[in-house]
């Protein structure tokens, strides 16, 4: 079979068209996923205000053991790896942490927190942040084949870097950094 250059050309940008629509595929399946690690970290402001009001330190590992031990019982449920899931639940977990540590060191150098109401971590957050695992980890369980494949890392980031320039009107930098940390883990090894 005798391709011309006409032909060849239009082969080449077929096959070009067909790798970037999959690629744009990709990261659109995985914007589901990266929007409810960003409603996530959005919580971590009200965290930091409790733990300003309460005095408690942010490190909290039994709390971080109880929701990484419920992620990997609720992911075999859906016959997702436990290394995976405890590795992307982490993930999460340090980026929240980075979002009170920051917001924490902020108030110490002015003195004080921004005026809020009070704050009932267990009773209003940890709720939210519950269900936001649930969704998670069904966002993991759907998302699967492409944590996967070897364009995983560049995809993720493709779909991080969206989000983030879709929201850079109510999303800080700190909250963007936040988000690329909770989702280095979200491919599969």
């Amino acid at each position: 079979m005798r391709f011309s250059n006409g032909n060849l050309v239009v082969v080449v940008a077929f096959a070009i068209g067909l790798a970037v629509a999959h690629a744009q595929s990709t990261v659109d399946q995985l914007e589901p996923l990266v929007e409810t690690s960003a409603h996530r970290i959005a919580l971590a402001k009200q965290v930091a205000l409790s733990k300003w009001d309460s005095g408690t330190a942010v490190e909290d590992a039994p709390r971080e053991a109880q929701v990484i031990q419920g992620a990997i019982k609720a992911g075999e449920t859906k016959s997702l790896d436990q290394a995976s899931v405890s590795n992307f639940f982490k993930a999460q977990i340090e980026a929240n942490k980075l979002i009170q540590y920051s917001l924490l060191a902020d108030w110490h150098r002015l003195g004080k927190a921004p005026d809020h109401a009070p704050v009932n971590l267990a009773g209003t957050i940890r709720p939210q942040l519950d269900q936001i695992q649930t969704t998670l980890i069904t966002e993991l369980a759907a998302t699967a084949a492409i944590r996967a494949i070897a364009s995983c890392h560049t995809d993720v980031a493709k779909a991080v870097g969206l989000y983030v320039s879709m929201h850079k009107d109510n999303f800080s930098p700190l909250e963007a950094i936040a988000l690329d940390r909770a989702a280095a883990a979200t491919c599969i090894p």
